[in-house]
């Protein structure tokens, strides 16, 4: 079995010593060819050579935003390609394998491997062994003639404008912490214009929602992690369903803290309020701003935009868990 290994020598929870031993474990289960991810897009341009060269599988040891690329690369069509993604999802696609190295690691928590990258590691070769895949549905975000997909979530507003903070911290060599990511949201917070919500919902068969100061769409939940604690806006989303959507009307401290405590507590209850908005298992909505807006997806700041469809794209992929 071939299978290309993508490593981003960056990725924040690993290092020289633990990626050789990942290295030379996978490379004695198939035969490998390992790839390091040098600049943004690199991972998705390797995907995709592994995709046209009939690779088995495509590894990815980094975080969340190197998965996303790898699993873009996998799926966008390049030089006038078709693909189609019809009930088998494995048909002239590579799996993926996850190996989590970032801060957050989402989507490999979301899948169920441990966030130890030595424990998944483990947890792989196993799924590797038994031939144990999953298949998973994605998201799609499109928008000014672009397209992309995501694994677990995208959003507008607010948690895009930190985001955004946070990779400015990032280039100045600062870490992406569980607490840095904190501190920077309350500061952002008391920082926000609290008055001027300017975000509109629509979709097929969907009420229309105005005033929306933030936007949240999930593939899965949870959302996020603050270190170990799971956040789950959308406790409902999941990999086997469509979309679901979670928009804040108001900003307030009355309107969110109730919030923020639900979120971080409750695992399978909807949060409530009547300054919520929410949808599960769409296929597609759109949202629109009457001025540009933050943009994030996967945890990764994309500028900013006043309209982005969103689309469910199902039994997108298969991932060795």
């Amino acid at each position: 079995m071939r299978a290309m290994l993508l490593v981003n020598p960056k990725a924040t929870t690993t290092n020289g010593r633990t990626r050789d031993v990942l290295i030379r474990a996978f490379g004695a289960a198939v035969d490998l060819s390992v790839e390091e991810t040098r600049y943004r897009g690199h991972a998705a341009a390797l995907a995709a050579t592994a995709r046209a060269k009939g690779y088995d599988m495509v590894a990815v040891l980094g975080g969340d935003g190197t998965v996303n690329e790898a699993v873009n690369g996998l799926l966008n069509p390049v030089d006038g390609e078709e693909l189609e993604l019809g009930d088998d999802p494995s048909a002239g696609r590579p799996a993926l394998v996850v190996i989590p190295g970032g801060s957050a690691n989402v989507f490999a928590r979301a899948l169920g491997l441990p966030n130890d990258p030595v424990e998944s590691t483990g947890a792989v070769l196993e799924a590797l062994r038994e031939d144990r895949r999953k298949t998973v549905g994605l998201g799609q975000a499109l928008w000014e003639g672009q397209s992309r997909y995501f694994t677990f979530c995208t959003g507008l507003g607010y948690d895009a404008e930190v985001i955004r903070a946070v990779e400015g911290l990032r280039g100045s060599g600062r870490k992406a912490t569980p607490a840095r990511y904190v501190n920077t949201a309350l500061r952002h917070y008391l920082a926000t214009d609290k008055r001027r919500p300017s975000m509109t919902l629509t979709g097929p068969g969907i009420p229309t929602a105005r005033g929306i100061f933030m936007a949240i769409v999930s593939n899965t939940s949870p959302w996020t992690y603050v270190g170990g604690t799971p956040v789950r806006p959308t406790p409902w989303a999941g990999f086997e369903t469509g979309l679901d959507f979670l928009g804040l009307r108001r900003m307030g401290v009355t309107s969110i803290a109730p919030l923020l405590h639900h979120i971080l507590t409750e695992s399978e209850a909807l949060p409530s309020g009547r300054n919520l908005v929410q949808l599960h298992d769409e296929s597609e909505f759109t949202i629109a701003s009457e001025r540009p807006v933050a943009f994030e997806l996967d945890g990764d700041y994309l500028g900013e935009c006043e309209t982005v469809t969103f689309r469910s794209t199902p039994n997108a992929l298969q991932v060795l868990v």
